[in-house]
């Protein structure tokens, strides 16, 4: 049963930040220095599009490796909050959105493999005792 709720957790994370960082680059905030904002849209969901297809399916291990995408948008906000007064509110939502996709994708990989089996550690032989 929880494992389900970190699921929809790791989801509305990675969902949102789809939604977000359109929002953000395209029209809250456009970039500056005279970059487009097409192409930093585009740095900023390029990694996004990779995991997709386990996320939609399911997939324990992808959620797994997932959560080391997530630490990009984790890093970014965190770094945009110090660095610049004047999207740090913008980069709160970020923020907000990259912890429960990170926290989401931990936490069901690690369910939902405990509920299929799957285990990175070998097993203790009980000889030995």
């Amino acid at each position: 049963m929880m494992t389900q709720q970190f699921r929809k957790l790791a989801l509305f994370g990675y969902f949102g930040l789809w939604l977000y960082i359109p929002l953000w680059h395209l029209w809250l905030s456009p970039p500056s220095l005279g970059l487009d904002p097409w192409f930093v849209l585009s740095i900023w969901l390029i990694p996004l599009i990779f995991p997709l297809r386990g996320l939609l399916k399911g997939n324990p291990y992808t959620y797994a490796w997932t959560c080391f995408i997530s630490l990009w948008y984790f890093l970014h906000s965190l770094t945009i909050m110090v660095s610049d007064p004047a999207e740090r509110w913008l980069a709160v939502g970020e923020f907000f959105l990259a912890v429960c996709f990170f926290c989401g994708c931990a936490y069901y990989a690690k369910h939902r493999g405990r509920e299929l089996g799957l285990s990175i550690r070998k097993p203790k032989n009980k000889a030995k005792q």
